[in-house]
Parts: C-alpha cells; structure tokens; sequence
C-alpha cells in the first residue's frame, strides 16, 4: 500500500513538474509604469546663477557657489573670468598626490625627500631641509594646513620627477575636468605670467577631490598641529576652519597679484556646498564673501534623498522559480537638490515587467525607477534582484512545493 501512495505521489510531481515548467510563455509582458506622488520642495531655479549681476553685493572680482554632489550652480559672478588663482591652485597638487595614493604609487607613509629646489621655496613653507625626509601624510598636513611650498614642491618632483613634467599632469587632470579656463605653470601658485584659473574652475577641481577622496577632509578641517616631535606648529590658514560650522576645508591663496582667494567648502544636514572667492581686496573680505556664499546656499537649498540603496522598492511574480516571486532593490543611493518653502509634487516612475522567468542572479537588473518634476527627469536608478532565485526542477520541486504551500497559508 505504501509503494502505491509513493508511486501516486510521484507521478503528480511528475506531472506537475512537465506541464510546469514546459509550459508555452511569451516571455516578459512590461506593465504601464507605476505613478506615486510624493510632496518635496521645488527643482533648484536659475534665479541667482546671473553671471553678469551680483545680488548678495559680493566684494570680489570673482565668486561661485557649487553643490558638491550635483555639481549645480547655485550662485555665479564673473564665474569665467581667468584669474591668478595664488595657494588655490594646491587643491589640483593635493588631488594628483590622492590619486597617486589611490593607484598605490605612494602611500601615506612613503618618505619623501626634500631636493635643493624644494628647500629654497619661498612664501608659505614649513622650511624644509635637504636632510630630512617627511612622510607623505606630513607632506600633505603641511600643505594642507599651511599651504606649505616647499611640501607641495618636494611631493611634485617625487611624483613627476620634476615640476615640469609634474605641472603636465595638473594641466592633463584640468583638461580631463573640463577646466577650459585653466593653464598652470607650477604646482604651488606663486605669481607667474599665464598661471591662470576661473572660480568655475577651482570649484570643478574642489569637487573632484571632495568627491571622489573625502579622506581629505581629515587634513583640510585641521584648525592647529604640529610636524617633527611638536617643534613645527601649524595653524590653518582657513579661519573657516574655526568658525563656520559645518566646514570641511578647502583652500586659501594670496599673492600681491591675486589678492585674495578662497575655496570654502561645509556640510549642513547632507548639503554639501563649495563656494569660490577670487581677487577679494583682503583676507577678511574673502572670509566674509565666502561665508555669505555658503549662508545663502544653505538658506535657500537642500539635498533630498529619494531613495537608499538597498531599500526595497517593489515584488516581482517569478515564473518557473523555486520561489513565487522576489524583491526589487535599489542599485545605489539616488538624491536631488531642490530649494526650500515651495512644495511640488515629484513622480516616482516604476519600469519593471510583470513578471521574470528564473533562473535569476542576485543584482540582476530587472527595472528602473525615474524621479521626474514638472516634465524633467531628476533621477534615476536601476533596480535589481536582492536574491538568487534558481529554476526549478525535480530535484528542488520540494522547495517550490513548499514555497506555494506556506504562500496559501499566508
């Protein structure tokens, strides 16, 4: 009697198993996108990015306010004009010694020697002598800190092998960002005919390395140190750095000639900001500019984050799977800038087909979610499968079984 309820049972799977899984499918049958409306503020607008017009009275021959993860203008004045950039141009030096450390060239604790040409630097310096060695992590708190020559100088001729060569890669990077206003004849920015920049460029640069190496930071919000045993003191030459909250750096930068240059950047409530100064007539006045800069930025504006990555986002039936169906996740993080006190509704678009067929790979794209305002996309996503879902066969027809059974009971 057993071997007959066996036998019985076994051919149901059987026959489950055939009509099952060589069923006749079309294959995937894509829905009509799914809308939800969900209330933020309004689309970032162009009513400060008047290039020609300066509406918050800045004292400088030069500024732009820049969101860091966006790269969206926000405030823009003379933005274009080719100025001396002074110490700034250490932001495109410091983003080269990153990379390098990124490609394992270097590392932070490489030793880097100090040449004859290194030690007779003048301006800013931390008097480096042909005797000593520092360690690149020294090297970069010292120019970081200090906007130290003769560190700057000493890490361009171990990168390059010489300045030259090195400032060939200054001027390679500057290109590759799209930097057109941009030509560097040294690594340190001390006055030279045709060492050139724009705000808009200096804000390019400073979102690249804010960017793409936020370990920076640890160095650049440094307000006082100390190199070699405690005798070396640093204090920043950002005062930002002391008394602006939120301050994450970057850079100051003066010469007779420049004036006064400033690249500030500051994180409020995930609104990363970057505001340039150029020629400001003194140290103050560039301090003052660029803190209104960042005041206006995050007065008027914020970072909205639609969507985590990971978060689940929608179930999607499976067809000859081991399970009935499975999760949609977001691929990666997806945020906006918007402006605040205005609220707009934002249309979160669903693509995704009504069903899949297994078998199906953990991170395999099954969709896409847009964000769209007022007509235009803002972002989008791709969504993926959180799971590994294997086609079914008479040797996991239990794990289905089972699957549908408690599927019922739910």
């Amino acid at each position: 009697m057993k071997k007959i309820i066996a036998i019985f049972i076994i051919g149901i799977l059987l026959i489950f198993y055939a009509t099952y899984c060589y069923a006749d499918f079309s294959g995937y049958i894509w829905s009509s996108p799914a809308t939800q409306a969900i209330a933020v503020s309004s689309n970032i607008t162009e009513e400060y990015t008047n290039d020609t017009s300066n509406p918050l009275n800045l004292d400088c021959g030069s500024a732009i306010l820049i969101e860091q993860n966006t790269g969206k203008v926000l405030y823009s004045y003379n933005a274009h004009e080719k100025l001396r950039p002074a110490s700034v141009t250490k932001v495109m030096s410091i983003l080269l010694i990153m990379e390098a450390i990124e490609n394992g060239k270097i590392s932070y604790d490489t030793k880097i020697p100090c040449s004859e040409n290194a030690a007779s630097m003048g301006g800013s310096q931390i008097w480096l002598d042909t005797t000593e060695t520092l360690s690149v992590e020294e090297m970069l708190k010292a120019i970081c800190v200090v906007s130290a020559n003769d560190c700057v100088m000493a890490m361009a001729e171990y990168l390059g092998g010489t300045e030259e060569e090195f400032v060939k890669m200054m001027n390679e990077k500057a290109s590759q960002l799209g930097m057109n206003d941009t030509t560097f004849k040294n690594c340190h920015g001390i006055d030279e005919d045709g060492h050139e920049t724009s705000s808009y460029d200096i804000a390019l640069m400073s979102k690249e390395l804010l960017s793409k190496y936020q370990e920076i930071t640890k160095y650049t919000t440094i307000w006082s140190d100390s190199l070699r045993d405690g005798k070396s003191e640093l204090i920043n030459t950002n005062k930002l750095v002391h008394n602006y909250q939120g301050c994450t750096g970057l850079k100051t930068g003066s010469t007779s000639q420049a004036l006064f240059n400033l690249s500030a950047s500051a994180t409020r409530d995930d609104l990363s900001l970057i505001a340039v100064v150029m020629k400001a007539p003194t140290s103050a006045k560039r301090f003052k500019n660029a803190s209104n800069l960042l005041d206006f930025g995050f007065a008027n504006f914020e970072y909205k984050k639609m969507i985590s990555k990971g978060d689940v986002v929608k179930n999607i039936k499976v067809e000859k799977g081991v399970v009935s169906e499975v999760k949609t996740i977001a691929k990666q993080d997806l945020g906006t800038l918007i402006t605040k006190g205005n609220d707009f509704n934002i249309e979160q678009n669903i693509e995704m087909p009504d069903v899949v067929q297994a078998p199906i790979k953990k991170g395999d794209i099954i969709g896409k979610l847009t964000y769209i305002l007022d007509g235009e996309d803002i972002g989008e996503c791709n969504l993926v499968c959180d799971e590994d879902v294997n086609k079914i066969n008479f040797f996991n027809m239990e794990q289905y079984v089972l699957d549908k059974w408690f599927t019922l009971l739910r």
